[in-house]
């Protein structure tokens, strides 16, 4: 049973981002499964995804992708149109979509960017994780931050009711830059206004934050589990 257990450490220790991959890319990926099983007519497995996912993400459907559709997002208003006229974030979460619309990911645009750019940024790091020091702190909280203010202004501003807080107008944004982009850009959160790409962006900054301060501690710490086993020698076979 230890001679097995060595091994097993071992072997993890050797393959730990293998595993992590492979792990992490199922969690990552199963939210864009839930839209395919709605799609495929298997409404059991799709709404079971929705509901775990629940746990993790408002869902917001505004704040969401939508696949087998005509669009990738849907204002609040065209939600409104199709499934209920309300503002209350949780009769909004329940809509997953339709036929006419397509199916909604089963977490919102900034958790794929958050935890999609973990994954991709974990996979550039490794090639040259010998070569990269790991991130200070201070340096780890200023690729936080922006993702801070982001969310608690998203935050402030729905106190006010979705689609009717500072953030869904943006109009401090309209006077500061004199309107120089459509109207589009300032209100809402369709993709290409202001809200998605500060969503998607600052998610991508917390993403590289974590693998370049977190993974290389991570893989220092296998890579000590790896070099304490291989001095205790060969590992003898189990009888």
């Amino acid at each position: 049973m230890v001679i097995a257990a060595h091994r097993l450490i071992y072997r993890l220790s050797q393959h730990w981002m293998l595993i992590f991959s492979l792990s992490f890319g199922i969690f990552v990926g199963a939210p864009f499964l839930a839209p395919v099983f709605m799609h495929l007519g298997w409404v059991g497995p799709g709404k079971a995804t929705y509901f775990v996912y629940s746990f993790l993400c408002h869902q917001l459907p505004q704040r969401s992708f939508f696949i087998f559709g005509n669009q990738v997002t849907l204002s609040l208003t065209e939600i409104q149109s199709v499934w209920q006229n309300s503002i209350n974030p949780l009769v909004l979460r329940q809509f997953i979509g339709n036929v006419e619309v397509g199916w909604k990911v089963a977490w919102s645009d900034r958790m794929i960017s958050m935890y999609s750019s973990i994954l991709l940024f974990a996979w550039i790091w490794y090639p040259f994780r010998t070569r990269v020091k790991a991130l200070p702190l201070w340096g780890f909280l200023l690729f936080l931050l922006p993702m801070g203010i982001d969310g608690v202004t998203h935050t402030i501003s729905d106190f006010y009711g979705i689609g009717q807080g500072f953030r869904d107008s943006n109009a401090w944004l309209a006077a500061l830059t004199n309107s120089i982009y459509p109207s589009s850009f300032y209100a809402g959160d369709v993709l290409g206004s202001f809200n998605s790409w500060m969503r998607l962006i600052t998610g991508i900054l917390f993403g590289l934050g974590i693998v370049w301060f977190g993974f290389p501690f991570v893989e220092e710490s296998f890579r000590s589990n790896v070099s304490i086993l291989e001095i205790d020698g060969p590992q003898p076979k189990e009888k």
